[in-house]
């Protein structure tokens, strides 16, 4: 029997203030984003923006619908309108972050299961890790070096690879 272990260092910081120009914005572009966020059902705006690498900033809101498992969430949103308008460029930093009239919106949020896959995709489509901002409307801001470090099992192409023996 062999034991294995997984962790990963992030950086909290106190406030967007602490971080960079070209994070503080977009984490000021989710933030704002969530307003136009469709979630009439759970009243839970989420929205992402993303940093391409050349230079472009583009954004994503969850839409939800009447029948929950046709809804999207605002990180794959996000993703198909970049595979879209910008096929297979790698994305330097999302940033990511929700509104709530019944939830307190100071507290960083981390993408579901299902946007945790998509990114681990995204990842491994483009060759380049994706940052993370995880942040609420204000608080603490979360900086994930790369998207893989949240779904460290993911299932991946080379899963589907394997021959049979």
């Amino acid at each position: 029997m062999k034991e294995e272990k997984f962790e990963f260092t992030y950086t909290v910081f106190e406030n967007s203030n602490q971080l960079s120009p070209a994070d503080i914005l977009l984490v000021e572009k989710a933030r704002q984003q969530t307003a136009i966020a469709y979630a009439p059902y759970s009243n839970f705006q989420v929205a992402a923006a993303a940093q391409l690498i050349n230079g472009e900033i583009l954004v994503g809101t969850n839409q939800e619908n009447a029948a929950y498992p046709v809804s999207i969430c605002a990180e794959r949103v996000l993703l198909g309108t970049i595979a879209n308008h910008f096929p297979n460029m790698p994305i330097v930093t999302m940033a990511i972050s929700f509104n709530s009239a019944f939830v307190l919106t100071n507290q960083p949020i981390s993408p579901c299961g299902m946007c945790r896959q998509a990114l681990a995709e995204y990842e491994m489509r483009t060759q380049q890790f994706i940052r993370l901002l995880l942040t609420g409307q204000s608080g603490a801001v979360w900086l994930i070096p790369q998207a893989t470090y949240l779904l460290p099992l993911a299932f991946s192409a080379k899963a589907l690879a394997v021959p049979k023996t």
